[in-house]
């Protein structure tokens, strides 16, 4: 009835039009003279139809309303003059608002004073009681009801402006990590270009001396130079912020920190067991990004996990992949109940986990985050190490 207001005004209008005819129809059968059916049987189908729109076109529906009433109630026809003027006077309230509310409750009182000048039935007192009555109760449930639809109105824009906020929050948070992972691998790569200058410095010098030395010097600069082609194509779809310019460059640390990062985690208060498999020659860019991801959720664990939690960390190379599950027991609080298979890989949370997502993702790679399964806390990330394909 909601998505389609006009199904059920149609309903009721053919419901008020109904029952005017079956009055007439039982009046006809008394001795109540009635004007011929031509004619009543239009004007109770043109009493009704108005309130088909009362919604959609709420001005219109009600003075089409006061005007047929004039008719229908003259000529005695039943009910739907009455009904059909009240819920006029409800709706202009709810849809049109105050200033025509009052506007047409004044146009309805001057045709029923004009009406009730001219009646000769001797009710006057009866009738003015019942038309005040039936006034205010239109308007104060029309009053109820246009709140109510302001408040929904109100509460809907509110929710609508703090999804664009936490919409505009998350993209803010995205953008700076993004910027952020971009100055570290500029700094990875130029790293690698300085490295091969130095060596062909090197080699330069070498050439006719040390051919041997020359030789190597130009081995590590063919790797060294793959490797950074590698970094470079994962620069190039990461955005750089241009305000951090002028912030200082100093070493980033890389997967073999970690186990300094484990003994500042102990230092800290908090245990850390630490398993590091044979990891190879990972890609500085990549190295980097494993460090950073264990980082962010060890200090989550510092920050939310509670006294007296221990964490574990885990770092294997499984052929062309870099593995990484970092957990913690949650200091003993109640294990969640969803199955980590029921997790959502795309839980919201803040700077910090936003951070580990898009870090994972420069590198193709993907960060499952959420509930362990038998309590506690848990980040697992995979990424691809073969760069300079």
């Amino acid at each position: 009835m909601r998505a389609h207001p006009m199904a059920g005004d149609t309903v009721l209008a053919v419901l008020l039009g109904l029952l005017d005819l079956l009055l007439f129809a039982a009046d006809g059968l008394g001795e109540v003279q009635l004007p011929p059916w031509y004619i009543a049987v239009p004007v109770n189908v043109a009493m009704v139809v108005p309130l088909v729109f009362r919604r959609k076109s709420p001005l219109w529906s009600a003075y089409a309303v006061l005007v047929i009433s004039v008719v229908h109630l003259t000529l005695q026809l039943g009910v739907a003059s009455v009904a059909g003027l009240a819920m006029s006077i409800y709706s202009v309230v709810v849809y049109a608002g105050r200033r025509q509310g009052l506007l047409y409750v004044g146009a309805v009182i001057v045709g029923s004073a004009v009406q009730l000048a001219l009646d000769q039935s001797g009710e006057l007192v009866i009738s003015v009681l019942f038309l005040a009555f039936g006034i205010a109760l239109c308007w104060t449930l029309g009053e109820f009801v246009g709140a109510r639809r302001a408040y929904d109105v109100e509460v809907e824009a509110r929710l609508h402006l703090l999804e664009t906020e936490r919409d505009q929050a998350t993209r803010i948070a995205v953008a700076e990590e993004r910027g952020r992972i971009a100055r570290e691998l500029h700094d990875v790569v130029a790293h690698a270009v300085s490295v091969m200058v130095v060596q062909a410095d090197g080699a330069s010098y070498a050439i006719r001396s040390n051919p041997e030395l020359a030789q190597r010097a130009l081995q590590t600069i063919s790797e060294t130079g793959r490797g950074a082609l590698g970094e470079l194509r994962r620069l190039l779809d990461v955005l750089r912020s241009d305000d951090a310019d002028g912030e200082p460059r100093v070493p980033q640390p890389d997967a073999h920190a970690l186990a300094e990062l484990a003994d500042r985690m102990r230092t800290s208060g908090v245990p850390v067991e630490l398993e590091l498999g044979e990891l190879g020659d990972l890609p500085a860019g990549v190295s980097l990004g494993i460090y950073r991801i264990v980082q962010e959720s060890l200090t989550n664990t510092l920050k939310h996990a509670g006294r007296g939690a221990t964490a574990s960390v885990r770092v294997h190379r499984t052929g062309d992949l870099g593995e990484v599950l970092v957990s913690d027991d949650g200091a003993g609080h109640v294990p969640q109940l969803v199955p980590a298979a029921r997790r959502d890989p795309r839980l919201p949370g803040g700077n910090g986990l936003i951070g580990m997502r898009e870090r994972a993702h420069v590198y193709g790679g993907t960060l499952d985050v959420g509930p362990a399964p038998g309590g506690g806390w848990q980040v697992r990330a995979a990424l691809p190490v073969r760069l300079d394909k």
